[in-house]
């Protein structure tokens, strides 16, 4: 038992150094962690009985899960491996009370990886889905009520819906909305607010989404917690690069084409969605194309690479909201290369 921990513990904390080593270019942490393994391979000698152990007679070598067979990010890499060696302390602590051991240090090395588990939460936010459709959700733009609109969007296959109404509205009002809204959606399609972290949370949404002039996302993460995902709106390469690097959960990019619903002086251009597509540095993270679209529009980004787009007035101002988002879907799947 004290042999199967303190290699489940060496081989947790060997993958968390390996992040922290080659993602993070992160010394400090590195060798942390690198000191922590070391300290409980040398204080586990007392426990181990090589000998004794019967790794093709162990039963729990052929229990698997199915957790186990994927990770969906390097997130979930990160805390699988924090989680594993945290679980194998706790076993070796108590062994350790038995065969004379330093039980204190695994006691010591099990809260000092609660620590460690956070910062590399931290550095290693929550990837967003590649949504198809996210519709922008403002009120004055809709030509039907606003939560039928909502509604009509996700049968028409919008799969995020994020509520943007800048300021008209007083908090409580806001997060009256946004609840709603998260219970229309009702797991059919993500919810984000725009702005607001503290709402967010309020309400259970699934993310927040902030402008440049917003909280940087270090800060939001704050008040949103680990799980939520944070968006952030850019307008070039620069913008995209910081974004990710301050833990982005998706990109929003644009504007891609002039709008009458939220005009811009300066337009990036689809120029910016090849250059943010063709970077090495951010074409990983999700993105949704903004500003402007249509579905001829939709289908030209489509065969560009784009993954994703948001829309607003082509839906919310539709007579028929749920053929207008169809119509964006389909122009987005005819349109891929």
């Amino acid at each position: 038992m004290a042999d199967a921990c303190a290699n489940r513990a060496a081989e947790g904390l060997r993958t968390l150094e390996d992040i922290c080593r080659f993602v993070f270019d992160d010394a400090p942490l590195t060798d942390r962690l690198k000191n922590l393994r070391h300290a409980i391979r040398e204080t586990c000698e007392p426990l181990l009985g090589m000998t004794a152990r019967d790794t093709p007679g162990d039963v729990g070598t052929t229990i698997p899960t199915t957790s186990e067979t994927s990770r969906p990010s390097l997130r979930a890499v990160a805390t699988a491996a924090a989680r594993r060696a945290q679980e194998a302390l706790r076993t070796l602590e108590e062994a350790a009370k038995l065969g004379g051991a330093d039980a204190e240090l695994f006691e010591r090395g099990r809260y000092e990886l609660y620590e460690i588990e956070r910062i590399v939460a931290t550095r290693l936010p929550p990837l967003a889905p590649q949504w198809r459709l996210c519709v922008l959700l403002t009120e004055s733009l809709c030509r039907r009520p606003w939560l039928d609109v909502a509604g009509a969007a996700i049968d028409g296959g919008a799969d995020c819906l994020q509520l943007r109404e800048k300021g008209d509205l007083v908090d409580r009002e806001l997060l009256r909305r946004a609840r709603e809204l998260v219970a229309v959606a009702a797991g059919r399609a993500s919810v984000i607010i725009n702005d607001r972290p503290d709402i967010a949370r309020l309400a259970n949404a699934d993310g927040v989404h902030l402008g440049q002039g917003d909280l940087d996302p270090f800060d939001a993460r704050r008040i949103v917690g680990d799980r939520a995902l944070i968006g952030v709106s850019t307008s070039c390469l620069d913008d995209a690069v910081q974004a990710v690097e301050d833990g982005a959960s998706y990109c929003g990019l644009g504007p891609m084409f002039p709008s009458s619903t939220k005009p811009k002086d300066k337009i990036s251009g689809t120029s910016y969605l090849e250059a943010y597509l063709g970077d090495a540095r951010t074409r990983q993270t999700p993105h949704l194309a903004i500003s402007g679209i249509d579905a001829t529009r939709a289908a030209e980004l489509a065969r560009l690479g784009a993954r994703g787009v948001a829309v607003s007035s082509f839906v919310c101002g539709s007579d028929d909201p749920q053929a207008a988002a169809r119509r964006i879907v389909e122009a987005l799947g005819s349109g891929r290369s």
